[in-house]
């Protein structure tokens, strides 16, 4: 997801898809341990996306 995406979404919308790419994330990190994926890099893009959304999440609590 890009920053504009994230920025478009409501507090609760945002609150389940960060939900929903953690737990993403922590499944790709299990199957790429037990067998490694065709594209690792999904990885990292998922793991930054959680980060994006984690950010938008503390920057709208501290208003």
């Amino acid at each position: 997801m890009k920053n504009k995406e994230i920025k478009e979404l409501s507090l609760e919308e945002l609150k389940s898809k960060y939900a929903e790419y953690k737990v993403e994330h922590s499944n790709m990190k299990m199957a790429h341990h037990v067998t490694p994926l065709e594209n690792p890099l999904q990885i990292r893009k998922v793991r930054r996306t959680v980060a994006r959304l984690a950010t938008e999440l503390t920057n709208r609590e501290n208003q």
